[in-house]
């Protein structure tokens, strides 16, 4: 059987409904997430409504607890809402099967994860190959090719045959970045990408993500960092399951609010 190609952009930018604006890429509506405990019902989503544009640039801000990984869960289809309604790239979260999940997952979304979740008995190119072999695109041959030109993309062209436990934690989240991007997904999320990181590197990270945006990616991230924050195009706060503060608009087709390094 035919293999789908793999994406072939060497930067970042979406093609297709992801460079129009004007029509939100998700859109939450009265969300509600309700889990069963020892103690009882928990609440962990109180009503959320929550819309983000092809491009934007958002952070989302709020004490442990708050419900900031489950709106991330919720955006993701990682997790089902107990109420309300999710549309994210297109796809009903709410309505759609577990297998309809899995497919639009692969293709649509890619995950940045605090801890970097890299396989540390594959190289960093096979690391990035991973997701675009699950999702069944391109030969061995156009996958390596691909994870090439992301390795490119976030400036890590020498570490391609590397173990990632060769590389430093700077490092080792410019890969998980690179790998988020390898089917060429409509949004981008991250939870806590820079926790592990000091503030240097952490910059540097968040500079890339801010390219992404730049490029007309959604980048949706989860962060402690109140400076780094201020360099989205929104700031989105929570407190209690609810969101508090929508943020207001700032910066141009980019999305930051303020400049950040050029390179990351």
């Amino acid at each position: 059987m035919q293999r789908a190609a793999p994406p072939d952009a060497t930067s970042p930018e979406p093609t297709g409904d992801v460079a129009a604006r004007g029509q939100p890429v998700i859109d939450l509506q009265d969300v509600i997430k309700d889990y069963s405990t020892g103690a009882g019902a928990f609440r962990a989503l109180a009503g959320v409504t929550l819309r983000v544009e092809p491009g934007e640039l958002v952070a989302i801000q709020g004490r442990s607890g708050c419900g900031k990984s489950t709106l991330l869960n919720m955006i993701t289809g990682i997790d089902r809402p107990t109420g309300g309604d999710i549309t994210v790239a297109d796809m009903d979260l709410r309505r759609a099967s577990e297998n309809e999940l899995a497919r639009w997952r692969g293709r649509n979304i890619g995950v940045v994860f605090q801890f970097f979740q890299l396989i540390p008995t594959l190289t960093v190119a096979e690391n990035i190959m991973l997701p675009m072999d699950f999702a069944g695109l391109g030969s061995p041959r156009e996958r390596r090719a691909r994870a090439a030109e992301l390795l490119e993309l976030v400036e890590m062209t020498d570490q391609t045959d590397k173990l990632p436990l060769a590389t430093s934690g700077g490092q080792q989240q410019r890969i998980a970045i690179a790998r988020a991007l390898a089917n060429d997904p409509r949004v981008v999320v991250a939870d806590e990408p820079t926790g592990n990181l000091d503030s240097t590197t952490a910059a540097a990270v968040f500079a890339l993500f801010g390219r992404l945006a730049d490029a007309g990616r959604t980048v949706v991230l989860v962060t402690h960092d109140a400076e780094l924050a201020r360099q989205a195009r929104r700031v989105v706060r929570m407190a209690d399951g609810r969101i508090v503060d929508h943020g207001t608009l700032v910066g141009g087709a980019g999305g930051r609010g303020q400049g950040v390094a050029a390179n990351a």
